[in-house]
């Protein structure tokens, strides 16, 4: 965890350096530079960790143009892996405006997810499956959360921490991924967990002007990628 600690406190103190500072924001924490420093975030590394990423994607944000842009089209479900609120503020900023319903994801839970079963687009159902900032225990942020959360997602008999809505419509919707490449590990965990041992889920197809090579090789290979001519 002091890994990840170290390097949001460095990317936040460059940041708040560069621009921050001229425009009047709060001083962030500045990465630990001390061994008893490091030795006391192994006591309140999780806490200060989500401190830290509050402040990175909360202090001086607001939602930019293309969320805006995102909030006023008809999307009646939103799968998101940011920890903010911003696109809630944008949907709430639309005219008229639109009336969110999200839930989080909880690791270890023993219940099932908060699930609202009839999404639309004045009422959209956003799953927040990284979890939330306002609520630090709920963040896939560190390696081991990660192992947690994929195994959460894979074992048998558990509650899955996915709302059945999601499953249900992703087997019968049209699914839109943004701001994702192939090459993107948490698109690609994403995927595969959402469909373990799930039959029935439409076909995927991925639009990219400039593909990596070595990807347009291996779909070649496998007779997966089509010539589209103009």
């Amino acid at each position: 965890m002091d890994y990840e600690l170290n390097i949001i406190l460095d990317e936040q103190w460059k940041d708040w350096e560069k621009k921050g500072k001229n425009q009047g924001l709060p001083q962030p924490l500045a990465p630990p530079a001390a061994q008893p420093e490091a030795i006391k975030l192994r006591s309140d590394g999780r806490e200060r960790l989500g401190d830290a990423v509050k402040r990175a994607v909360t202090v001086g944000k607001t939602p930019s143009l293309a969320l805006r842009a995102l909030a006023e089209l008809n999307f009646p479900l939103i799968i998101t892996t940011n920890y903010d609120r911003l696109f809630e503020e944008a949907l709430l900023s639309v005219d008229p405006p639109k009336k969110p319903r999200t839930s989080v994801y909880q690791p270890k839970s023993n219940a099932p997810p908060e699930d609202f079963p009839d999404p639309s687009p004045e009422y959209p159902f956003i799953f927040m499956i990284h979890g939330d900032i306002n609520t630090p225990k709920s963040l896939v942020i560190t390696d081991e959360d990660y192992i947690d959360f994929v195994l959460q997602m894979t074992a048998p008999g558990n509650y899955n921490p996915v709302p059945q809505t999601f499953y249900y419509r992703l087997a019968i919707w049209p699914t839109l991924f943004i701001g994702y490449s192939l090459l993107d590990y948490n698109l690609r965990l994403l995927l595969k967990t959402l469909r373990h041992k799930k039959d029935g889920f439409p076909r995927s197809y991925s639009i990219d002007p400039w593909p990596d090579p070595l990807v347009a090789r291996v779909w070649d290979s496998k007779n997966n990628r089509p010539s589209v001519g103009t």
